[in-house]
């Protein structure tokens, strides 16, 4: 075989090599501004985080798989997630946003919650209240299937990946009324979601960070949360536009400091939030594997 065949030869099995082992970066974004009226929950402008992080993470090396508004059903919102549980690939770093409403859901059996209440994220066709045989809940999605599909995602990734969950919303909303402005956007609400008809009411649990179980053969996972359970998840104005606080500082972050499996940019995050006058009374979590 000729010199020049060899060297070509060298050359593609190098490009296959690098490819097969090249570190893929894949994120979902699902941001909701206006539910349908007969929903029950307020407009909010999380579409508009979008605008902001989507650049920054294809920066990154990010491919963006976006649901806004109406495209972000409970039925999508599962399919997407369902998708990069079964296709990731071992050394993958995967990004998950949620910028919509949160709501309090009455915790059901076999009992895993302190308090009694799960958490959950509002999907574009969720209602705030339960009805029985009209709405009981089914697009609303719990921490506890949120963590199933968590957990799928960082097997399937392997111990080199990383899974980062930003969930711009809160569970409790005005629970603090009285240091509620007339102006102020929320991104929760007060009410429970029971079929009982039972009350909501809040822990108040003031710790900020959380650890995560790290499994052998699972890959790290770090999850941000706008606020503790106790608190309301504020927008912020800036340029004239409203976006949820944590993702406008996780985007300020990330636009000038690399993305990368350590704590370093998310204390950063928590940083400029501490020191934003307007978000006294939010706190950031976190909950991380390292």
């Amino acid at each position: 075989m000729p010199l020049k065949t060899y060297i070509s030869t060298f050359f593609l099995i190098l490009t296959i090599v690098f490819t097969a082992t090249a570190q893929e970066k894949h994120a979902l974004f699902v941001g909701i501004s206006d539910y349908p009226e007969t929903s029950g929950f307020k407009k909010i402008h999380g579409a508009n985080d979008y605008e902001i992080i989507s650049k920054t993470l294809n920066n990154h090396g990010f491919t963006t798989t976006k649901l806004l508004n109406s495209d972000a059903t409970a039925a999508n919102i599962r399919l997407e997630l369902k998708k990069l549980a079964t296709t990731s690939n071992k050394g993958s770093y995967i990004y998950i946003h949620f910028s919509c409403h949160g709501q309090p859901f009455e915790d059901k059996p076999p009992y895993d919650e302190d308090d009694l209440w799960d958490e959950s994220i509002i999907a574009y066709d969720a209602k705030i209240n339960y009805q029985s045989g009209v709405y009981e809940g089914e697009n609303h999605i719990l921490d506890d299937e949120l963590f199933i599909f968590f957990n799928q995602i960082r097997e399937k990734i392997g111990e080199n990946g990383l899974l980062c969950v930003v969930i711009d919303a809160c569970h409790s909303g005005t629970s603090s009324r009285d240091e509620i402005e007339e102006n102020d956007v929320l991104r929760g609400t007060s009410l429970g979601f029971s079929e009982n008809g039972k009350i909501f009411s809040p822990r108040i649990n003031r710790q900020g960070n959380f650890k995560i179980e790290k499994k052998s053969g699972f890959g790290d996972i770090v999850i941000l949360e706008a606020c503790r359970a106790y608190q309301y998840s504020k927008e912020i104005v800036k340029n004239g536009k409203n976006y949820g606080a944590l993702s406008y500082y996780v985007n300020k972050v990330l636009e000038n400091q690399k993305f990368t499996k350590s704590l370093d940019w998310v204390l950063q995050v928590d940083e400029q939030m501490k020191n934003d006058g307007a978000l006294t009374d939010q706190n950031m979590v976190y909950e991380t594997s390292f």
